[in-house]
């Protein structure tokens, strides 16, 4: 572990001197390049220096402790019982930071959300959710834009898809891809019965076109009147596109606005990220089978989370963990739940780095 902070370090100080030479700051890409490269290992480096330091006040402690002089041996005792707890969780935050980035954490996100069994039921709770991530997409100061959107007419969605741009979007959300189930009593429901409906949520890192190429010679592209509201060119203009990727059979289909030039656009957004999550699963999947279990490996078909309205209970099932402040989560304040998770899967991947090491 000590050999790669090492190297690290070194690849810090190589940086900084890179970044003070006047070839690079001619170069506003190489500058942006080793800027952020710059960036992501400071908060190592850092930490490092620090345990260095640590480490160096405890050898001297330890030194002396061994000497003759009681006063002294009496304050080392003192020093090594403050510097000694303070050493381990340096060492503890150092294999965290060690851990490998998820390359896409920086990514922004296209939010897809579905409504699945439950009839309307299923379709507001679908709404609900949108409701949700968008507060918290609010509070977080990131921008949402829908990109398209299918209502129940009663206030509930069937299905919405959505793009979220900020910094570290996917990073915060990455682990909400799953099945989302709801139990309440509804309110078209005499008797009193708690139904219990489900929502699927999928998030996929947003892909540049770097990220996935796609060849007009694999797509199919039709065009369409478009359906619902939207004035006089509802019916009359073929804006909508449906965009079908012909090697895997993705379709995305985009109709909110009335130019067909952007409801391609749109279109190709998504179907781009569905294409980058699908070469991202076949990668994990590979790795998955190399180890011994496959925690967290967010498939949509795993039910992850129950909300109860009943008992004001939100329950994460893949970490158990659960919450009663069920309307205040609802109302965009994830951060809590958030962060269990992520701290879950963080130690999860620690647990494999330290196995792998």
């Amino acid at each position: 572990m000590f050999d790669k902070l090492h190297a690290e370090e070194s690849r810090y100080e190589e940086l900084a001197r890179l970044l003070s030479t006047a070839e690079v700051q001619a170069d506003p890409n190489e500058m942006r390049k080793h800027s952020k490269a710059l960036a992501e290992l400071e908060p190592l480096v850092e930490t490092f220096r620090e345990y260095k330091g640590v480490a160096s006040e405890l050898a001297q402690a330890e030194e002396m402790l061994s000497g003759t002089d009681a006063d002294m041996r009496d304050l080392a005792k003192e020093e090594l019982k403050s510097l000694t707890p303070r050493r381990d969780r340096l060492v503890a935050e150092l294999k965290v930071l060690l851990v490998p980035k998820d390359p896409n954490d920086q990514k922004n996100i296209v939010l897809e959300i579905r409504a699945g069994t439950g009839g309307d039921e299923a379709a507001l709770f679908a709404g609900e959710l949108f409701r949700m991530y968008s507060k918290y997409a609010e509070r977080q100061g990131w921008k949402i834009e829908v990109m398209s959107s299918s209502d129940t007419g009663v206030g509930g969605l069937k299905e919405v898809i959505a793009i979220i741009e900020g910094r570290g979007v996917y990073s915060k959300l990455k682990y909400e891809s799953g099945v989302h189930r709801v139990q309440r009593v509804p309110a078209t429901e005499a008797s009193g019965r708690i139904h219990t409906s489900t929502a699927t949520v999928a998030v996929l890192p947003e892909a540049e076109e770097v990220d996935i190429q796609i060849n007009d010679k694999d797509l199919r592209i039709d065009t369409f009147c478009s359906s619902g509201p939207g004035g006089q060119s509802v019916n009359t203009t073929y804006s909508a596109v449906r965009l079908t990727h012909l090697p895997t059979g993705v379709v995305v289909s985009q109709q909110d606005e009335k130019s067909q030039i952007k409801n391609r656009a749109k279109a190709m957004k998504v179907l781009r990220s569905r294409l980058y999550e699908m070469e991202l699963r076949k990668q994990q999947e590979a790795i998955a089978k190399d180890r011994r279990s496959q925690v967290g490996t967010g498939e949509r078909s795993e039910k992850i989370r129950t909300y109860n309205f009943p008992q004001s209970r939100i329950t994460d099932h893949r970490i158990n963990f659960t919450t009663h402040q069920l309307e205040t989560v609802l109302n965009g304040d994830l951060a809590e739940l958030l962060d269990h998770v992520s701290m879950h899967y963080q130690s999860e991947k620690l647990k494999d780095a330290t196995a792998v090491s």
